[in-house]
């Protein structure tokens, strides 16, 4: 099944879900990684493949936005509360958010460095800069917005699984086998 159901999410969701997981954090751990690399060859790849795999997660994230609104949404068990019901909706939307935000951001501080280093998507095609002031204090800036919103990024993905885990180990009720394409949740008492 390709689309989503009432039930559960379809391949399509699926496969988007568990590839930007992946990229984001191998994102989030090269971001971090090329930063000690003493070797400026080395660095440079690393950067350019950064922000290939940023600017791959921003389509895709765009892709899954349209793909989410087009489809509908598993509901979730009926003895989720209401409470947690909110909690769940807000980390998503913020997820979705800083999907998108992060990228823009990596994307503003290519774009506002006075080295002026083409982004070269995947080493296939030079990305324009957005239209903002190169100058040091506009890098410094945007990195630390993209600095700190990658700790929130994290943050919330590790909130994320723990609930996903939660979901699975202590309540048993199914929402996190359906993102593992395993059909839709059943439950085991």
């Amino acid at each position: 099944m390709l689309r989503n159901t009432r039930l559960g999410y379809g391949w399509v969701a699926i496969a988007l879900h568990w590839t930007i997981a992946v990229l984001i954090v191998g994102q989030w751990t090269l971001g971090k990684m090329m930063k000690s690399i003493a070797d400026q060859r080395l660095s440079f790849d690393l950067i350019q493949w950064h922000k290939s795999f940023g600017l791959l997660i921003l389509a895709l994230a765009f892709f899954r936005l349209v793909w989410r609104l087009a489809n509908p949404r598993p509901a979730l068990p009926a003895e989720t509360s209401g409470l947690e019901r909110q909690a769940a909706g807000w980390t998503h939307r913020a997820l979705y958010a800083l999907m998108i935000v992060m990228p823009l951001t990596g994307w503003a501080i290519a774009s506002t460095t006075v080295l002026e280093i083409p982004t070269l998507a995947f080493y296939l095609f030079i990305v324009p800069d957005l239209p903002l002031t190169r100058s040091d204090a506009a890098e410094a800036l945007w990195a630390s917005v993209h600095d700190v919103l990658g700790w929130v990024l994290l943050g919330l993905v590790l909130l994320h699984v723990l609930a996903a885990l939660r979901h699975h180990f202590l309540l048993h009720d199914g929402v996190l086998v359906r993102m593992l394409g395993a059909g839709p949740p059943v439950n085991r008492e």
